[in-house]
């Protein structure tokens, strides 16, 4: 077996030092649901009663007791494509389950809130929060105690994340996660892009951006750049949460249909009653999270995980920091470009190779730990084969050697990039992250006076009117997660590319959030601390000389440290108010730093200890 690479024993070895005292309460706390919790065994007559009551053919294998009940929690509606195949699933997975003696029921439903239609809206300061609400949600659907196994259909931004924030908190059982695949390549996202930068230039008309759009973004699926919700897919193969290269393959298949029968059969096989139990919370363990940290970076993933995977690694007693994932980007070479890193999709991505790829190239050059407990049967080898049906059969293939395309996939030994593009800056103004993956190098560095705005339609006001054609580090300040919910502030990416292309140099300085698609203007993004509550960004002022350096790790406010000190922070606006942001205010005031993971719900889960 490869010797694991040095760098990543010893981020492993520190992570899981620095964690001993908050994994071991949680590990025993999976032991006492295992043990001494809540399950069906201890349930009365009438607890029994009513939750069998609408079974109909499974009410008496239910009843009996005999055979595993497997929990679906669905993130299912049909406004958002990735979750609009999820309409049909439950009833699939019931017949799957009685194919191997076991009974399945939908435990609860989630909210799915989709990125793409509130970018930029009111909406989109719902969009974070909206993961602890499905992780609260998805504890709700599991407390009813009738369920050996779950499986867990989600996708998107915030919804696989707080799906399995919230079943870790049942880590006695064993979970899968379902996916939908893809919707098919459509407009090429980089003609996407090109339609989007003409608009902001006044050179094309709503119509004909709708069109683009819509010609982007138009059937059932997941989008196909690779933003946060492919990241996702990509997060749980490395953490061996999904069956084998399931990812990425496109809904309404004979493949993905076969793919999510073999999830209910397996589930059903790893219960704690059978001779391979495979519980989340022993899945989820030190290795695993630091696998998921160099898929991300392996593959020039979304910026949102830096959040995403602390509070993930939360939930499971797990600490890591932006310095555990600047170590490791330094040492994990890019091995993949997928829009908007490169030109293209999660398709051609899977076509190419895709996760067998990536996972059995790191594996062979000791970038990934090997021996990890999945939901398949052996470690995680298994997802470095590429499933496939022969004669209508599901079997996975041999490990591919070489990739199909070299302009999307590469080996280690010749890299996209030495680095996993994710940088780690501090300074002055506080600790932040760049992604580099997609920004060209002699743009690493940016030092010209500030503009200073409070949200982000004061900067299209401002680039409107001319006010912004020059070099400028844009920073947009009370974007975080106490001050409005920590919106992505996508909408800004067009406008600053129009400015970058036009030769100026421009950085956008923010305690907010970009989408995880954000490309080729560099952005120093999830500044902690924020500004509301005493963050140095509040301190700035316009025309102050910022330096954003990514090569030498630095964010700095190039102001005189008598000055420097002396100065009030800025007033920050009103709370929000209206399309329901008024009832995340408890949220707001309980969420902590971004490097931590922004959780209000974790905040206050250990505050309570």
């Amino acid at each position: 077996m490869t010797e694991l690479n040095d760098t990543l024993a010893r981020v492993t070895r520190r992570i899981i030092e620095r964690s001993a005292p908050t994994r071991g309460r949680y590990l025993d706390l999976i032991k006492r649901g295992r043990d001494a919790g809540t399950n069906r065994t201890m349930l009365s007559c009438g607890n029994l009663a009513h939750a069998f009551a609408a079974s109909g053919d499974d009410k008496p294998a239910i009843r009996a007791g005999n055979a595993p009940n497997i929990g679906i929690v669905t993130a299912y509606n049909d406004m958002l494509s990735a979750h609009q195949p999820y309409g049909r699933y439950p009833e699939a997975i019931k017949l799957a389950a009685r194919e191997v003696g076991a009974t399945a029921q939908v435990a609860g439903g989630v909210p799915a809130m989709c990125d793409g239609v509130t970018q930029g809206q009111a909406g989109m300061e719902l969009s974070l929060f909206s993961r602890d609400t499905i992780a609260l949600g998805t504890a709700v659907a599991l407390s009813h105690a009738m369920f050996e196994g779950a499986l867990m259909l989600g996708i998107c931004d915030k919804i696989v994340p707080g799906m399995l924030i919230g079943a870790l908190r049942f880590g006695h059982l064993p979970v899968i996660f379902v996916p939908a695949g893809p919707m098919p390549s459509g407009l090429p996202n980089k003609e996407k892009q090109r339609v989007r930068q003409l608009y902001a230039e006044g050179k094309a008309g709503k119509a004909e951006l709708l069109d683009a759009e819509s010609a982007s973004y138009h059937s059932p699926g997941t989008c196909t750049f690779y933003g946060t919700a492919n990241s996702n897919q990509m997060m749980m193969e490395v953490m061996g949460l999904h069956m084998p290269g399931a990812a990425f393959v496109n809904p309404g298949t004979k493949l993905r249909a076969e793919l999510t029968r073999a999830a209910t059969h397996r589930v059903a096989a790893i219960g704690w009653d059978g001779e391979d139990y495979r519980p989340l919370g022993l899945c989820i363990d030190e290795k695993a999270i630091v696998n998921a940290a160099i898929g991300l970076l392996a593959t020039g993933g979304s910026t949102n995980h830096a959040i995403h995977l602390p509070a993930i690694a939360r939930a499971a007693g797990i600490l890591i920091d932006w310095t555990d994932l600047a170590e490791l980007s330094a040492a994990v070479p890019l091995i993949a470009r997928v829009y908007p890193n490169g030109p293209d999709d999660v398709n051609h991505f899977h076509e190419a190779g895709g996760m067998a790829w990536i996972i059995s190239e790191l594996l062979r050059h000791g970038l990934l730990h090997r021996d990890v407990r999945t939901v398949a049967r052996a470690d995680l080898a298994d997802y470095g084969r590429t499933p496939m049906l022969v004669d209508d059969a599901l079997v996975w293939d041999q490990p591919p050697t070489q990739p199909a395309n070299d302009a999307i996939l590469r080996p280690v030994s010749n890299p996209f990039s030495a680095d996993g593009g994710m940088k780690l800056l501090s300074g002055n103004l506080g600790r932040c992250i760049m992604k580099t993956s997609a920004v060209d190098s002699a743009r690493w560095t940016i030092e010209a006076p500030a503009r200073v705005f409070s949200d982000q339609d004061q900067v299209l006001a401002a680039f409107k009117a001319g006010e912004l054609d020059r070099d400028v580090v844009v920073v947009v300040r009370f974007q975080g997660p106490r001050a409005n919910g920590m919106p992505e502030l996508h909408k800004l990416t067009p406008p600053l590319g129009v400015l970058q292309d036009k030769g100026f140099r421009i950085a956008l300085v923010t305690d907010g959030r970009m989408s995880g698609a954000s490309g080729k203007v560099p952005a120093a993004i999830h500044l902690s601390p924020e500004a509301l509550g005493g963050g140095p960004i509040a301190k700035l002022r316009d025309g102050d000389l910022v330096r954003v350096c990514a090569e030498t790790g630095t964010l700095e406010a190039l102001v005189d440290a008598a000055e420097w000190a002396a100065r009030t922070e800025a007033p920050a606006p009103p709370a929000p108010f209206g399309t329901g942001r008024e009832l995340f205010a408890l949220f707001r005031q309980q969420a902590d730093s971004a490097e931590a993971g922004a959780s209000p719900v974790l905040a206050a889960m250990e505050s309570e200890r």
